[in-house]
């Protein structure tokens, strides 16, 4: 159940060519996601939520997700996750990225403030009162930041099955890469109704947490808002599957499919 916030914001880990395009996102956006363990046992919830702010003299949007665990999980393994970006209204390049966990005793305070300008990144460790400044790779995303930038700037129309594309991340204290596979087309069910999506696999780190590096699979909406709607993994224990169980602020309108 760790992660929660990871195994969401991978939805978005993808970079091909860009186009910019009409912003997919604004002030007021909400998500809520519903997490299950080894597809019954109630396991969690998410949330991310979009504010307008600002961050000195800079226009942001300040975006704050939360994860918990819920129902019996909470009694022996307890998560409270709390991850902060501030990013450019315009450009989407993070200025500020915050990430406060606890789970299951294990627990990390960081405070990282980026110079997109030097291609660095300095460090704030809270926890154990340690500053470091790190290089980073140009226009670096950090896990939040990277979901909604590529929500106005992916240019999905010339996607073909097979496809393998790449993004650059800062996480906790390293620059990381994600690489993932574009797996087609699929209409699923969902809480809403039949939704048209675009399905991915994204290439993850095994050992600790997912099970091997094809853990996860990606579910998101063929339309301007780009929802995240369904991701499943395969942990190193039992699996977790997410699936998004209320919005609101929508600046798109959300296409459901109607049968006759």
């Amino acid at each position: 159940m760790k992660n929660i916030l990871l195994i969401i914001t991978v939805i978005f880990t993808i970079q091909m060519s860009f186009s910019q395009q009409e912003s997919a996102f604004e002030d007021g956006e909400w998500f809520k996601f519903k997490m299950s363990y080894s597809g019954w046992m109630k396991a969690g919830n998410a949330t991310l939520t979009v504010k307008d702010s600002k961050l000195g003299d800079k226009d942001v949007y300040h975006v704050v997700g939360k994860g918990w665990t819920t129902g019996m999980i909470k009694w022996f393994f307890k998560v409270k996750d709390r991850y902060e970006s501030y990013f450019d209204k315009e450009t989407n390049m993070p200025y500020k990225f915050v990430r406060n966990i606890d789970e299951g005793g294990h627990t990390k305070d960081l405070e990282i403030d980026f110079d997109q300008q030097n291609n660095k990144a300095y460090v704030n460790d809270k926890k154990h009162n340690k500053k470091s400044v790190i290089d980073t790779k140009p226009n670096i995303q950090d896990m939040v930041s990277t979901f909604y930038y590529l929500r106005n700037n992916l240019d999905t129309s010339d996607l073909k099955i097979g496809d393998e594309v790449r993004i650059d991340m800062f996480f906790d204290e390293e620059n990381y890469g994600f690489k993932l596979k574009y797996l087609g087309e699929e209409t699923i069910s969902t809480d809403f109704g039949k939704i048209e999506t675009l399905k991915f696999r994204p290439y993850v780190m095994a050992g600790r947490v997912f099970k091997e590096e094809e853990s996860l699979t990606l579910w998101v909406s063929k339309d301007k808002n780009k929802l995240p709607l369904r991701i499943k993994a395969d942990l190193a224990v039992g699996s977790l599957r997410a699936d998004l169980e209320a919005f609101k602020g929508l600046k798109h309108p959300f296409k459901i499919v109607v049968n006759n």
